[in-house]
């Protein structure tokens, strides 16, 4: 099936966007969509400059401090939608765009890796100085945030992890094998191309995937933050992020004993994007300490269960 997409993918490169004038016109178009999605999800936060990245941020509340982090493909509306104010009653609450995704970019275009994200997340919180933060990661967001404890534990107070990216696994997930198709070499240019217009055409598709068995809110592509996803840019910054959960997750299992600090994970029973077993239980069973909650629900729980993740983030930063 992954092969099959390679060639459906490579089909329309070859009779499109190598040809001068349909490349130019599909990058047009790409434009246009990229324009949009900017309109309807315009800018939340501030940036700030770290080393590595500009990094776009929204920063709410008092109290005790929450860091959270998007997963694969998403952006920090994707926390805002349901979960930003109730948490910031009681603490400090600092959403972030992970390089590449959102309104963040990383310096000279580059595409750092899962490990080397946790490291600019970790100059980001020193820059804006929270104080050791409850680190939230959802999905590949998991992944980042467990990178960075793993390598800075002194930073942050506790992880809670939801539906988060913790083993490596064979299989790429349905929804995401158009973007795992693409060729690391050519990456940037099919963005351009193809990738903002066939991301476009699919993004209905994909969005029901990543939500079943839930059914993703009428409201996703601009509350949650979910038109931005079809830029060029966020194409891009999703296949070398799934290229790198692909290849560097495994370093960080091999770790995951080291860690010292409280560790919560939460699933929803019936993601079809992450197993429970492989990514919950395993992980749980790894670190010492950890607790598990599984939830019925699927993969995009900030949204379909808000209350729930509230809770479980709430309780995350009380027992750290």
């Amino acid at each position: 099936m992954q092969n099959g997409t390679r060639w459906t993918l490579g089909t329309l490169f070859g009779s499109a966007a190598l040809t001068a004038a349909g490349g130019i016109g599909l990058s047009l178009y790409a434009d246009r969509i990229a324009r949009e999605a900017e309109r309807l999800v315009p800018q939340d936060g501030r940036h700030v400059r770290v080393d590595g990245a500009r990094l776009h941020y929204v920063d709410r509340g008092s109290g005790p401090a929450i860091v959270m982090i998007h997963g694969l493909g998403g952006q920090l509306r994707n926390f805002s939608y349901a979960m930003l104010e109730p948490l910031a009653r009681d603490h400090r609450v600092v959403l972030v765009d992970r390089p590449g995704s959102g309104y963040s970019t990383a310096d000279d275009d580059g595409e750092p890796t899962i490990a080397e994200q946790g490291t600019i997340l970790g100059r980001f919180i020193e820059t804006l100085g929270i104080e050791r933060p409850l680190l939230v990661g959802h999905s590949l967001g998991g992944a980042v945030a467990l990178a960075l404890a793993l390598d800075r534990p002194e930073l942050i107070r506790g992880l809670a992890l939801i539906a988060p990216l913790t083993q490596p696994q064979q299989d790429v997930p349905d929804a995401f094998r158009g973007l795992a198709a693409i060729p690391a070499s050519m990456r940037q240019l099919m963005a351009r191309t193809i990738g903002a217009p066939l991301g476009h055409l699919t993004a209905e598709r994909t969005v029901r995937a990543v939500f079943a068995p839930d059914v993703p809110p009428a409201d996703f592509a601009t509350r949650g933050g979910g038109a931005l996803s079809q830029r060029p840019g966020a194409i891009a910054a999703a296949a070398a992020d799934l290229a790198s959960g692909g290849r560097d997750v495994a370093a960080l299992a091999a770790r995951y004993a080291t860690l010292t600090m409280p560790t919560a994970i939460l699933f929803g029973r019936d993601d079809p994007i992450l197993s429970p077993a492989l990514h919950g239980h395993r992980t749980a069973a790894a670190i010492p300490g950890a607790r598990i909650t599984v939830i019925p629900g699927g993969h995009m729980l900030p949204i379909t269960a808000a209350e729930a993740t509230v809770r479980f983030v709430a309780a995350a930063a009380r027992a750290d």
